[in-house]
């Protein structure tokens, strides 16, 4: 289960990046921990800190700017690569709740849905507005309104992005897929029982 995502307003943090993909995201040597948690420490792992380990100051997100960011803006094909889970776990625990991209690898874009992370795609002009805004405005934030479907930039400036009813209702209710099914418990069970008399 996830938290339920219906309208979130937060800081953003400009990725100003192309084709990232999912070993960036969360390195493959970082992906032998069997919880869903801890991966946040591990995120961008290659671009976050030097051969010594210490922050790499030319990173964004090591950025004092952009401490405690919620929303990462990035370019195309975000989550491109091998196909794991891991990769939203590690952006959630970091404490990223939305991604706004021009475009997303699929199965990445899936298992956000799958794990409480809400992928946005909205044009490439409206993304490079805010992946400027996002840079050159302290504290630059927007709202992001998952029942109407809406992204608000703080001028007011609004985009709407569309959303599959059925991945919707997934996030907005903080499921997973056997939360989903076990909305389902009495009806299985029921059909079980039929079953064994049968």
């Amino acid at each position: 289960m996830a938290e339920p995502f219906t309208r979130h307003t937060g800081l953003v943090a400009p990725l100003d990046r192309i084709n990232v993909d999912t070993d960036q995201i969360i390195p493959k040597q970082f992906l032998k921990r069997i919880e869903r948690t801890g991966f946040g420490q591990f995120l961008f792992y290659d671009w976050r800190f030097t051969g010594d380990g210490s922050p790499d100051p030319g990173f964004v997100l090591n950025e004092d700017r952009y401490r405690g960011a919620t929303i990462l803006v990035a370019g195309d094909n975000f989550g491109c690569g091998s196909s794991r889970e891991h990769a939203p776990w590690a952006l959630q625990d970091y404490g990223f709740r939305v991604i706004i991209a021009p475009s997303f690898a699929d199965i990445f874009y899936n298992n956000c849905f799958k794990n409480g992370l809400l992928p946005v795609v909205l044009p490439a002009g409206t993304v490079r507005r805010m992946l400027e805004n996002a840079a050159e405005q302290p504290r630059y934030t927007v709202s992001v309104d998952l029942e109407r479907q809406v992204v608000t930039e703080p001028d007011g400036a609004s985009d709407r992005f569309e959303v599959d009813p059925f991945r919707k209702t997934f996030i907005l209710k903080g499921l997973d897929e056997i939360g989903w099914t076990l909305q389902y418990e009495d009806d299985i069970a029921a059909y079980e029982r039929t079953q064994r008399t049968g």
